[in-house]
């Protein structure tokens, strides 16, 4: 919640993303912990960040990077790009190329992950969220063998 308030506040508005559902936000990160596709990036004990991959929403046979959060203060640490090579592992396992959805309005993440090997596809996605409408851009890598 805190990393989507500070990612977006530009976008969104300070007010809207404090109105945040926590519970159904509670509710998507237990299903995703759930699933056994999960890693998380610790600092002194305390959980700073985690990913979430699976099989891709909209290409049969290829993976999706489904989110990839850190705290705003650990920005910067190094829980990226760790938690970056745990989501290309748990890719790797068993797809040969994944995707990942960004909103087009998001330029650090997106640098992050064009530094971490991924390069946009062309493919582009009207998305809405929290009355605001928010296009999308997809990104893919090629997963080679670790």
């Amino acid at each position: 919640m805190r990393t989507w308030q500070a990612a977006y506040e530009h976008v969104f508005g300070a007010e809207r993303l404090a109105a945040i559902d926590h519970t159904r936000r509670r509710t998507l990160a237990e299903r995703a912990i759930a699933s056994g596709n999960v890693a998380v990036a610790e600092e002194d004990g305390r959980v700073v960040g985690f990913v979430s991959v699976g099989p891709s929403t909209d290409v049969d046979g290829e993976g999706e990077l489904f989110a990839i959060y850190v705290l705003p203060e650990a920005w910067g640490g190094g829980a990226g790009p760790q938690l970056m090579a745990a989501a290309k592992e748990l890719l790797r396992a068993s797809y040969t190329d994944a995707t990942l959805y960004v909103l087009e309005d998001n330029p650090r993440a997106r640098r992050f992950y064009e530094r971490e090997g991924w390069a946009l596809d062309g493919v582009t996605k009207a998305g809405e969220f929290l009355g605001t409408p928010v296009p999308e851009v997809r990104y893919r890598i090629r997963l080679t063998p670790a």
